[in-house]
């Protein structure tokens, strides 16, 4: 448990809802869009958070993994491992794809997204998995940034 006396404050940069509302409103638009696409590619709700937190890990963004893996049912071990998901037992091939193609996406400008990675998430993922993953993985990527860049939001824990 933490008490105020073991935690810090981290102080927010810019209230990016007031400072630039209209964006703010464009990438809840954003979201709400990839959103719908997982619904409609019945991506399920456990590998759509998994892959939110994978992303918002590499990104740092504190906000972002605090966030909702544990609301739809994720155990607490397989929401650890997702940091290590490349030597964890506890993730199917279909998540493995989608984790790794999540990394390549995040990771963009070292990775270039390889072949590999691509092959292995269209192995395990339909056209239409594969386009409301890579939406999801841009709607995070764009959050992370926000976060990371403003701390306009606070974790809760």
């Amino acid at each position: 448990m933490t008490t105020s006396e073991t935690t810090i404050d981290i102080l927010t940069r810019l209230d990016i809802d007031t400072a630039a509302r209209a964006f703010s409103r464009a990438l809840e638009a954003l979201d709400a869009a990839a959103r719908k696409g997982l619904d409609r590619a019945s991506i399920e709700p456990g590998l759509r958070e998994l892959v939110r937190l994978r992303a918002s890990q590499l990104n740092g963004c504190a906000y972002c993994v605090a966030q909702d893996a544990l609301s739809v049912g994720e155990p607490i071990g397989r929401i650890a491992a997702v940091a290590v998901w490349r030597e964890s037992p506890f993730f199917t091939a279909r998540e493995r794809a989608a984790l790794a193609l999540t990394d390549t996406m995040t990771q963009l400008a070292e990775t270039h997204v390889p072949d590999a990675d691509w092959r292995g998430a269209a192995a395990h993922l339909n056209p239409s998995e594969l386009g409301a993953l890579i939406a999801l993985v841009v709607a995070i990527n764009a959050w992370n940034t926000v976060g990371v860049t403003t701390r306009a939001w606070t974790p809760a824990l």
